[in-house]
């Protein structure tokens, strides 16, 4: 094989490659936390404030038995009217997220059902309101 033939060779892959390169980062998909994002920043005082006001009540409990996660809100806020939403968000593929609006009983307690949830790790982020108080709580679950 001459040098003109070797030079041709080197071309066809190095076109070849590119090409496979290209079809990849196409084809890749790429998650991000939040589809808005930048009106997610505008409002991330809310999320500061929750969480100082979480932090002066007792903490939420997570917790799970066979059939569901539980989640106990700080008995300092039980009988109140709560407003919120739940959102199990999971790291390594948006499909598994799942946000969820919270009904917490008189207890203070919220019921999740696990056949509704992936079996993965999530992070669980409360949001909740009581009268004109906004709290925020992360909490690290692993549904099995």
């Amino acid at each position: 094989m001459n040098w003109g033939n070797k030079l041709i060779l080197v071309f066809i892959l190095f076109a070849v490659l590119m090409s496979v390169l290209v079809y990849k980062s196409v084809n890749t998909r790429y998650d991000l936390v939040s589809k808005d994002y930048y009106k997610d920043e505008l409002r991330y005082q809310d999320k500061i404030d929750g969480m100082a006001n979480a932090a002066k009540v007792s903490d939420v409990i997570v917790s799970q038995d066979a059939a569901n996660v539980v989640v106990d809100f700080p008995k300092e806020l039980n009988g109140y009217k709560t407003e919120g939403e739940a959102w199990f968000y999971c790291a390594t593929d948006d499909v598994k997220d799942k946000k969820i609006t919270l009904q917490v009983d008189s207890n203070g307690r919220q019921t999740f059902p696990k056949n509704q949830l992936s079996k993965t790790n999530y992070l669980l982020k409360l949001s909740w309101k009581i009268g004109n108080s906004n709290y925020f709580a992360e909490k690290s679950v692993i549904i099995k």
